[in-house]
């Protein structure tokens, strides 16, 4: 299947979903309040060239939705190419404990996976091993960054990431982007979010990657792409990324 193709069944899925979404509304807990299937769009910017077809080296295959929120793109993932979803996400910190996703897993008869792992920890995976893992919004907001990227690089295949990156110090002063650093910010600092830990500049991001044991396939920024910083929201770049494991050429 071709990506515009693809593109345009999940952007069809979405609508289908928040109509159900809708229709069901549980008294109990709200849903997730941020359109998570808006990063088909972003992964259209993303993928180039022979990049356009990567979906269907997974279509059948076991992925990983990390940060998964209600796992609107992993519900689309098994609806539409057969995937074998894991969703992951930890409860405490999920917009709803995890109920979302587990009342999407009854009304759409989804054989998806719903798991309760908290990637601060010393964590391991349900399986050993994803075709993909999409780990999309989370990096920014982990204690440990490093860990976590590498734990993944060992059982997946690909890895689509996204993350807030900066190219300034919010001083607007110190320039960051062409430096392998990462800003730690103060709790309150950055949309008062005391979740919010590390902000990469685009050369630390990279340096990141290649030292938690993964291959850049492509790569692009959105958002404030000139004079980012990692605390306005008015300043705010998005980078997303396609990886490939470099453990995955021994499997």
């Amino acid at each position: 299947m071709d990506f515009d193709t693809l593109r345009e069944r999940a952007l069809a899925f979405r609508e289908d979903l928040l109509a159900r979404k809708e229709k069901i509304a549980p008294a109990e807990f709200g849903w997730y309040p941020y359109d998570t299937m808006a990063n088909i769009l972003h992964l259209d910017a993303l993928l180039s060239g022979p990049r356009r077809s990567v979906f269907d080296s997974i279509a059948g295959g076991r992925i990983a939705d990390i940060g998964a929120a209600d796992g609107d793109f992993g519900f689309f993932l098994e609806s539409e190419l057969g995937c074998q979803v894991d969703l992951i996400d930890n409860a405490p910190t999920n917009f709803n404990g995890l109920r979302g996703a587990r009342r999407l897993v009854e009304e759409l008869s989804s054989s998806t996976r719903v798991h309760e792992i908290d990637l601060d920890s010393q964590f391991g995976l349900p399986a050993e091993h994803y075709h993909a893992v999409f780990f999309l919004g989370l990096l920014y907001h982990l204690k440990n960054p490093f860990y976590v990227l590498e734990a993944l690089s060992a059982p997946a295949d690909l890895c689509f990431v996204s993350t807030r990156i900066a190219q300034l110090a919010p001083d607007h002063q110190t320039r960051l982007k062409d430096q392998p650093v990462a800003y730690l910010l103060d709790p309150r600092e950055a949309n008062n979010d005391a979740t919010n830990f590390w902000i990469f500049s685009e050369t630390g991001l990279r340096r990141l990657f290649d030292r938690t044991g993964w291959d850049v396939l492509d790569f692009v920024t959105v958002g404030c792409t000139e004079g980012s910083d990692p605390a306005a929201q008015d300043r705010d770049e998005r980078a997303f990324a396609l990886l490939h494991s470099k453990a995955a050429a021994g499997r």
